[in-house]
């Protein structure tokens, strides 16, 4: 299963800190740790601050912004989110009741908010797969009777070893897909093997350099493991195979674990 990729690098060159909550700056764009949020913690290149003062003879006065504050200072006391004056009084964000103050939530709070929220998108795709499954299985049910009319197979093996399948051809085949059965105590390798030889498909799986024929998945398009066997996957708690379900077979490259996209051999799973 893929890594998750949470959060991003502070942009300031000497810390590049990962924080799983980063800030971004509406001035500049960039993204910012907690330490280096503001304008001048990471020297803002946007940042214009206006620095309004009034004179009287020789001295400049900074008045405080703050609504009814008389307050005035001799340098100026700038808030580096709302880049107002304020006196010393009122210099502090809560202070002044600052128009772009954000309350922050404990950050291990809200990074585990952000894993559970994607835990729990995760739990739903399973049961979509499972939903999915009820569907297959249901399905199978039906097909199987049919299945059992006109699947091609080993006329020897007893009817209680028999499990049938609507085999999906590779995509370069004559036929889109042929009904066959097989015994549910072989391996996928044996199973892929009488498939071939039913299909008259070209069979390299004993050339190292080939492209090998493997068997997949209906729902999650997986290559089936060679050394598996039918009876397993058929009791298989996640995704099962069916009795009268599908199966899908093609060439895969070496290093390939499975296929893409099932619905470009399967209509409806």
């Amino acid at each position: 299963m893929a890594e998750l990729d949470i959060g991003k690098h502070c942009q300031v060159d000497s810390c590049n800190l990962k924080d799983f909550l980063p800030f971004v700056c509406d001035s500049c764009g960039g993204v910012f740790c907690l330490e280096h949020r503001s304008r001048d913690a990471h020297s803002c290149s946007e940042a214009s601050v206006k620095r309004e003062s009034h004179t009287v003879g020789d001295s400049a006065l900074y008045p405080c912004s703050f609504e009814d504050c008389k307050g005035k200072e001799l340098l100026p006391v700038i808030c580096p989110q709302c880049e107002k004056h304020f006196c010393l009084a009122h210099r502090h964000q809560d202070d002044h009741k600052c128009e772009k103050l954000e309350v922050q939530k404990p950050r291990m709070t809200a990074t585990k908010e952000l894993v559970q929220k994607i835990i729990e998108s995760k739990d739903g795709s399973k049961s979509k797969v499972r939903r999915g499954a009820k569907n297959s299985a249901t399905a199978a049910k039906v097909a199987l009777m049919k299945l059992k009319m006109h699947a091609a197979g080993d006329k020897g093996l007893p009817q209680t070893e028999r499990t049938y399948f609507q085999v999906y051809l590779p995509k370069d085949s004559k036929t889109s897909n042929q009904p066959m059965f097989f015994s549910s105590k072989w391996s996928v390798g044996k199973v892929v093997d009488c498939a071939a030889s039913l299909a008259s498909l070209k069979n390299n799986n004993n050339v190292l350099t080939a492209k090998k024929l493997r068997l997949c998945h209906p729902q999650t398009g997986d290559a089936l493991r060679m050394d598996d066997t039918l009876v397993s996957l058929l009791a298989h708690p996640e995704s099962p195979l069916y009795n009268g379900g599908n199966l899908i077979l093609e060439y895969l490259d070496n290093e390939c674990t499975g296929l893409e996209d099932v619905t470009e051999y399967i209509t409806h799973t």
